[in-house]
């Protein structure tokens, strides 16, 4: 008798070890990487300051205790290179989370924010504000500055737009919805273009948005971002459960009890505040909410939940880094647009992403 031999593929160190394992050491590791950046980015600009001098001054600013750096130097470290490494980590986390989201709302790895044309929303309403001189304060926006709420105002506008677009029968079809996301941010860039040929003088103003950038941000835009951070992340938390569900296709969904047009519309919501802020005062910086998310997975698993908080934490890291870079490479204090360097560093990346999954999916 003749008896047949199972060959079985052996499986790796990733594959042994337990999904919320993978998360802890993904999460933990991120977080440890996130607390020490934060010194590690105050050493970084034109102006050289020794380690010493940056860790007694944190120090002392975070027990409240009497610091010995002189004035210029306390307003170099705490007021410009603090405050924007915490505004880095923030829009980092937000455009990280923002991806997510969209990749399991319309199940293509493709998907960020610019799929959907919200960033181009938020560009095109930050642009028409500053075209149009509005005030950064009004009575009635005096905690998120006007800036922000054109540009929020913008993204969810550029959101209803898709979601009117890409309504088939009465439901939201992800198909149809990135069809209508690329025809809604096609036609804004236009808008965009168009405003510029109106107005001339606010050509740089405009294009700096565009390209993405942290220069001159810092504890102003961190207490702008942080109400519309908290409300986009609650809205998402909510329903972050229900992602793993919509994972599975919508006929499941709706066979289990979920209903998957409003979960849908609230996540959209959600992942367009935390877009509409970011563009609002960083500009628009591409490849964060693109690539992070595929980086997690590939270390934890795709459970939404933790993705969420493992998405985060890695694209606060990323985005700072590159923030570091852009002030870094160039000379006598010049700085490159963030968002070129993540478009540099990303856009290679995800090409060596996409060629090793044609390469496992190859027969």
């Amino acid at each position: 008798m003749m008896t047949t031999a199972t060959t079985r593929t052996p499986r790796t160190g990733r594959d042994r070890m337990p999904r919320a394992a993978r998360f802890r050491r993904t999460a933990l590791c991120a977080l440890a990487a996130c607390g020490l950046s934060v010194v590690a980015a105050c050493l970084f600009g034109p102006v050289a300051i020794p380690a010493g001098t940056v860790l007694h001054l944190i120090a002392a600013k975070l027990s409240g205790a009497a610091s010995h750096a002189d004035a210029a130097t306390t307003l170099v470290i705490w007021d410009i290179r603090m405050g924007r490494t915490l505004l880095a980590l923030l829009v980092g986390a937000s455009l990280g989370v923002a991806g997510t989201v969209f990749q399991g709302i319309l199940r293509n790895p493709l998907a960020d924010p610019f799929t959907l044309g919200v960033s181009s929303g938020a560009a095109f309403g930050a642009s028409l504000a500053i075209m149009l001189g509005v005030p950064a304060s009004l009575p009635l926006l005096p905690l998120v500055g006007t800036l922000p709420a054109a540009a929020m105002l913008g993204a969810l506008c550029a959101l209803c737009a898709v979601i009117l677009l890409g309504r088939s029968g009465g439901r939201l079809r992800r198909e149809s919805l990135v069809l209508a996301g690329v025809v809604v941010a096609t036609f804004l860039a236009a808008l965009i273009s168009l405003v510029k040929s109106l107005d001339e003088e606010s050509v740089a103003s405009i294009v700096f948005w565009i390209m993405g950038s942290f220069q001159g941000r810092g504890w102003t835009e961190c207490g702008l971002v942080l109400p519309w951070f908290l409300g986009g992340m609650a809205i998402i938390w909510r329903f972050s459960r229900e992602l793993d569900i919509l994972a599975l296709g919508d006929t499941q969904a709706r066979q289990l009890g979920m209903p998957a047009d409003r979960v849908r519309l609230w996540l959209l919501v959600g992942a367009s505040m935390l877009t509409g802020t970011c563009v609002a005062v960083s500009g628009v910086i591409g490849f964060v909410g693109l690539v992070v998310p595929h980086l997690v997975r590939m270390a934890q698993g795709g459970e939404h939940r933790p993705l969420l908080v493992s998405s985060g934490l890695v694209g606060a890291l990323l985005l700072l880094w590159s923030d570091v870079l852009a002030r870094s490479l160039l000379p006598q204090g010049a700085e490159l647009p963030v968002g070129v360097v993540t478009a540099l560093l990303g856009g290679p990346f995800f090409c060596l992403l996409l060629r090793q999954r044609m390469h496992r999916e190859a027969p």
